[in-house]
């Protein structure tokens, strides 16, 4: 009987002569009735994210035309939660550009929204959408980790003062296999409920369960898995792409997750940074050099050399990340944004002292919401 459903569904099903199976839960469509519910959708990028937030916009379609009773249960101080309003990242709207400007688009195709679909960029412009829109009880927040961390708690007061209803479909491990940011910790502390997706992996030779989002990029028609340190955010859209500054995503299994670099960065790359932020920079500047141009004399080189192919297992894939162009670049926009270890007066200082590339560097500082003139 292992493996098995045993509960009343499943002894009511056998009464009825069916043999013993093994019963899944059903899709329930959505419940408009609950008020205040802050639901996570997750999952890696192909998962379904969005697609599921369309079935509730279809589902919302049906309810409506519901009268009487109907109404009642769904209302909360004038707020029907059968009435959905979408909200896109504004970082995010290149993903889809060929859809119609009022799309809820997902990789399978879209719903039309009509005046019920607008974009913020932080929780103050949602905020703002929230009081021009007072009768809307539903808002599905797209990407709601590319948000800053104050929305997880305006949301909790909306849903819990006015019963407003938030699904939020959104990454909550980047590519790193990590909590993407403070904002996806808040709003799994916050929520409600917890709609986890997963995929198949997308190796070529493999159809295992996938819930990690992984980044690579294409060069030569070569697989270049993204170092450790990659800039955080890269807004791109949601094509394949061969130029090496602009990456591609996939989701892929732990055995075929490649994420080179990450003892690299602990062990060195960091360490640099703490020397540079404490007046040393020469040892900083040195690694960066190589990295800019003489990659094999850098010690990022031979780390990867004795994890991936001086080992028992030769794995040769990750040192494809090693061709990916501006490497020096990557690794300052990673001690600069995120760690916060150099001041905007050492990265000018670096970039002028090296020469590297400006473009993808405002590029990246931009995109990591830490814009810097170069």
């Amino acid at each position: 009987m292992r493996g098995y459903d045993t509960s009343d569904t499943g002894q009511l099903l056998k009464n009825l002569g069916f043999p013993l199976l093994k019963v899944h839960a059903s899709y329930s469509h959505h419940d408009f009735i609950t008020p205040g519910r802050r639901i996570l959708v997750i999952g890696p990028m192909g998962s379904g994210k969005t697609e599921f937030t369309a079935r509730v916009w279809r589902d919302s379609k049906v309810a409506l035309r519901k009268n009487g009773k109907a109404g009642n249960l769904t209302t909360t101080k004038g707020v029907d939660r059968r009435e959905v309003f979408v909200v896109r990242a504004s970082l995010d709207k290149t993903r889809f550009p060929d859809y119609p400007e009022d799309a809820l688009a997902f990789r399978g195709g879209y719903e039309r929204c009509g005046d019920h679909i607008g974009s913020a960029r932080d929780s103050f412009a949602l905020e703002v959408l929230l009081a021009e829109n007072p009768s809307a009880g539903t808002w599905i927040v797209d990407e709601t980790a590319f948000f800053d961390e104050r929305i997880a708690y305006l949301m909790a007061e909306e849903s819990e003062s006015r019963g407003v209803t938030f699904i939020c479909p959104t990454l909550v491990l980047n590519f790193r296999r990590e909590i993407f940011n403070q904002t996806a910790r808040l709003l799994l502390e916050n929520a409600t409920d917890v709609f986890p997706l997963t995929a198949y992996c997308e190796h070529e030779d493999c159809l295992l369960d996938s819930l990690y989002t992984y980044r690579y990029y294409l060069i030569d028609g070569k697989e270049c898995p993204a170092l450790y340190f990659d800039p955080l955010i890269i807004i791109g859209g949601d094509r394949t792409k061969t130029d090496g500054r602009e990456p591609n995503y996939c989701t892929r299994c732990d055995t075929h997750h490649y994420l080179p670099g990450k003892e690299y960065t602990f062990f060195t790359l960091k360490p640099l940074g703490e020397q540079a932020a404490r007046g040393n920079i020469a040892p900083l500047l040195n690694e960066l050099n190589a990295l800019a141009g003489n990659i094999e004399a850098s010690r990022l080189y031979a780390s990867m050399v004795k994890r991936y192919i001086a080992c028992e297992e030769p794995c040769p894939v990750p040192m494809n990340a090693l061709l990916v162009p501006c490497i020096a670049e990557r690794a300052l926009v990673y001690l600069y944004a995120e760690q916060n270890l150099l001041s905007s007066e050492q990265v000018i200082f670096i970039v002028n002292k090296l020469g590297l590339d400006r473009e993808y560097l405002a590029q990246r500082l931009a995109d990591n919401r830490r814009p810097l003139e170069l």
